[in-house]
Parts: structure tokens; C-alpha cells; sequence
């Protein structure tokens, strides 16, 4: 059980009144505060205003910890004993464009191992958290991966590539592999609440690459403390500076890898 759960309202909260400054500014930013980082990588002064009141207030609860985000310390890939492993705004390009599908994502590395995870989506109203041993919970209801072991059965989630193409034709395979063997993909926009959406069952599985530490470090919490499994394409289990994920439940877990592993792997 996570020794640092006590701390996890006062996370949740933290991104509860970040997520409260980005819907004042849902549908009001214009082109002209809006910068390219690089080709398909979008920022504006949300993000990083976002990001400057979780890192205060992320020092405030663990004063010596150290911080991994995607606006202030995008190159750090060193976890040290406390880690915060943030993202303001996944789905940046979602909440310029005025679709509700964004969130806060913050997660806690200890020793290398994940203790708490918020994933907070504000225009959805939903808060989902984790800490480790405790399970997951959506709206402080406990969670838990969906039980279909059929990938005829299943929807899954994906993200498009968009600014590393090189595994192109893999991946349109593979896309119409699960086209014609399951019940439906979706691309939502944001990889964290991808993830959030396996915990909780809404999607049977999720798989995507090209992604930062940012993108999935939380989710990958939820989806295990809700009793799934979180890997790379070949099966490794310590994956969040790895660029790549997939994530389902047990019983989904070995006929997903498989044809993920055939193209991608």
C-alpha cells in the first residue's frame, strides 16, 4: 500500500483548480498565443500557466522532489527518489480546437516505481486516481478493466501518428487488422485519458507509440491498480521513458500484444 495516498486529495485538488483555469480559457484562445514547439506539437500560455501552478504546488506537498514536464523539464529522463511526472494539457490540439476531450495528468514516481496517479478531465467532469495498493477509482467510485477476453468483442483505442511517420505502413496495418476483427477504434486525442478509459472499462485495450513520459505515466497506475497489465510492444513491464504502450485488461492482454507485436513490435 502507498505510504503517500494521504497526499492524494490534496493532488487531486491541485488539478481540480488548474482544470477550473483551463475551462475559463476553453474556446477563447486565439491563433496569435498559440506556438509550434515542432511540426503537430502545439503550446499556448494555458499550457504553461497550467503547468506553473501544478509545479508550485506539487513543491509545496513533497519539497524535495523533482519534476518531469512536459513544458519545464521535457528533456529530464533521470527519476530521482520523488518524482512528478506531469502534463498540463494532454490534448493540447483537442482544447484549441474547443473539444472537451483534454486533461491534467500527474503522476508520483518513488524509487522508481509509481505511487499515485490523477488523471482530471474538467470539461468532462471526471477525476480519475490511483495509489498503489489501493486501486483506482473514477469520482471516488472503485474501478476496474473490462472482463472481455474477445477481441471480436472489444474496442480499442489508439493515437495517430503525428510527427514521427516512419512505422507508417505498419500501423495502417494494423489498424485494419482491428478494423475487421473488432467492434470498433477510437482515437480520442488525449493518451492519458486513453488510459483512463481502459481502467475503467470503457475501452478493452489501448496501443500507441512516438509518446513522452508525460503522456502515460499516470495511466499506466490506473490501469494496473484497476487490474490490468501495462507493457511495451515485446512485453517489458518498466516502459515510461520507452516511447511506446499497450494496455488492456489480463484476459485481453495476450491476443492483444500478438498483433500488436506482429507489426509494431
Amino acid at each position: 500500500m502507498s505510504n503517500f495516498a494521504n497526499i492524494l486529495p490534496e493532488v487531486l485538488k491541485l488539478c481540480k483548480e488548474v482544470g477550473a483555469f483551463q475551462l475559463q480559457h476553453l474556446q477563447k484562445v486565439g491563433v496569435e498565443a498559440i506556438e509550434e514547439k515542432t511540426a503537430n506539437q502545439l503550446v499556448s500560455f494555458v499550457d504553461k500557466t497550467s503547468e506553473e501552478m501544478l509545479v508550485k504546488g506539487l513543491k509545496t506537498l513533497l519539497p524535495d522532489s523533482t519534476i518531469i514536464g512536459e513544458e519545464s523539464a521535457p528533456d529530464n529522463r533521470v527519476l530521482t527518489r520523488q518524482t512528478w511526472i506531469i502534463d498540463p494539457l494532454d490534448g493540447t490540439t483537442n482544447f484549441l480546437h474547443g473539444l472537451p476531450v483534454f486533461s491534467i495528468s500527474v503522476a508520483l514516481f518513488v524509487d522508481g516505481q509509481p505511487e499515485l496517479a490523477v488523471v482530471e478531465c474538467p470539461a468532462l467532469k471526471e477525476s480519475f486516481t490511483a495509489a498503489r495498493g489501493n486501486g483506482a477509482h473514477l469520482n471516488g467510485e472503485s474501478i476496474q478493466v473490462a472482463d472481455n477476453a474477445l477481441l471480436k468483442n472489444s474496442l480499442i483505442a489508439t493515437g495517430f501518428p503525428y510527427y514521427t511517420f516512419g512505422k507508417m505502413p505498419e500501423y495502417l496495418e494494423l489498424l485494419g487488422v482491428f478494423m475487421r476483427s473488432t467492434q470498433g477504434l477510437r482515437r480520442m486525442g488525449s493518451a492519458a485519458i486513453d488510459l483512463a478509459y481502459v481502467a475503467c472499462g470503457r475501452f478493452d485495450a489501448f496501443f500507441e507509440m512516438n509518446l513522452s513520459p508525460w503522456d502515460i505515466a499516470a495511466g499506466i497506475l490506473l490501469v494496473r491498480e484497476a487490474g490490468g497489465q501495462v507493457t511495451d510492444f515485446r512485453g517489458k513491464e518498466d516502459i515510461v521513458f520507452d516511447q511506446e504502450i499497450i494496455a488492456s485488461s489480463q484476459a485481453m492482454y495476450d491476443s492483444f500484444i500478438k498483433e500488436v507485436a506482429l507489426k509494431l513490435g
